[in-house]
């Protein structure tokens, strides 16, 4: 049992999906990926590999079924691969996973019905700060031979300024790296980046939402697109939760996040899938929700701003 486990139960999970585990894509316990799949499509379908949280210490793609099933409900072949964290791995092992399952995607999701001309990334906590420095760090993918373009980025939650090192876990993860002030993202801003989303709970007790505000400015002054969205109370954990059916209905970030996919050519043809949004349940239950995200410890995934 997981935080996440109430909501990877049938009953709490988007339908009509077909899931397809533990594909492998690299070596080692933890190089295996989860493919997605709309059951009812004609034709291919947009591409979006989700990357999870877990302070680069932690994190199972399994915890993550309901995004992946979200994201297919709307009409996407999702990705969700595990990737090594520490102790096993240390900066930057986990973003040279990350790219390998990109090249994985590359070479082998069109016979899982996936379009790389359609490829967008997106991820939560340490996993936003992964999928941002694969955006804008391209020495990454360009090790591993991958050459299908990101269309967008999507970031929830993430840090992306948090040098000085102040934590121990991030220490321990970041410390050694030779150039640390070259694994923020928020130093890689170029003016040829992907367009960015950034999104963030504005009462985030562990990765402040200045991380977004500040990236989001670095990237206007390079003239890149950025899109910011804040929600009002919410926490760290309550934006990835709320991408999930039970909990969709608190805040809109699946649908903000898929309407920016979008605005660059997820569907160019036609209409995406609506995005299905239950009714609110009974008040008990989102106060556990608030309580579950009040009682957990702050995974340090970032530099705090105050």
């Amino acid at each position: 049992m997981t935080i996440f486990s109430p909501f990877n139960i049938a009953e709490a999970m988007d339908p009509g999906v077909k899931k397809t585990a533990d594909i492998v894509y690299a070596e080692g316990k933890r190089g295996k990926l989860d493919v997605y799949q709309p059951e009812k499509v004609t034709g291919l379908s947009p591409v979006v590999m989700f990357i999870y949280g877990g302070g680069w210490h932690a994190g199972d793609k399994f915890e993550y079924e309901f995004v992946g099933r979200a994201l297919a409900a709307a009409g996407y072949v999702a990705v969700i691969a595990d990737y090594r964290v520490f102790p096993d791995a240390k900066y930057p092992d986990f973003l040279e996973d990350n790219a390998a399952a990109i090249k994985w995607i590359e070479d082998n999701i069109a016979s899982y019905g996936g379009d790389t001309k359609r490829f967008f990334l997106a991820g939560h906590s340490a996993g936003a700060y992964n999928a941002i420095m694969i955006g804008l760090d391209g020495s990454f993918l360009h090790e591993h031979g991958v050459s299908m373009p990101i269309k967008a980025i999507a970031g929830i939650s993430g840090p992306y300024n948090f040098y000085p090192f102040e934590y121990d876990q991030v220490k321990e993860t970041f410390g050694s790296a030779p150039n640390p002030e070259g694994t923020q993202p928020i130093n890689l801003v170029s003016a040829d980046d992907p367009p960015i989303f950034l999104a963030s709970g504005t009462t985030d007790p562990i990765v402040r939402m200045q991380n977004s505000k500040a990236l989001a400015d670095k990237l206007r002054e390079k003239g890149d697109w950025v899109t910011e969205k804040y929600y009002e109370g919410f926490g760290h954990l309550e934006p990835v939760i709320a991408m999930g059916a039970m909990m969709r209905f608190r805040m809109p970030v699946l649908k903000d996040m898929l309407e920016f996919f979008q605005t660059f050519g997820a569907f160019p043809s036609g209409a995406p899938r609506p995005i299905f949004t239950p009714e609110p349940p009974q008040d008990q239950l989102t106060a556990v929700i608030k309580e579950m995200d009040s009682i957990l410890e702050p995974i340090a995934d970032g530099r705090r701003s105050e």
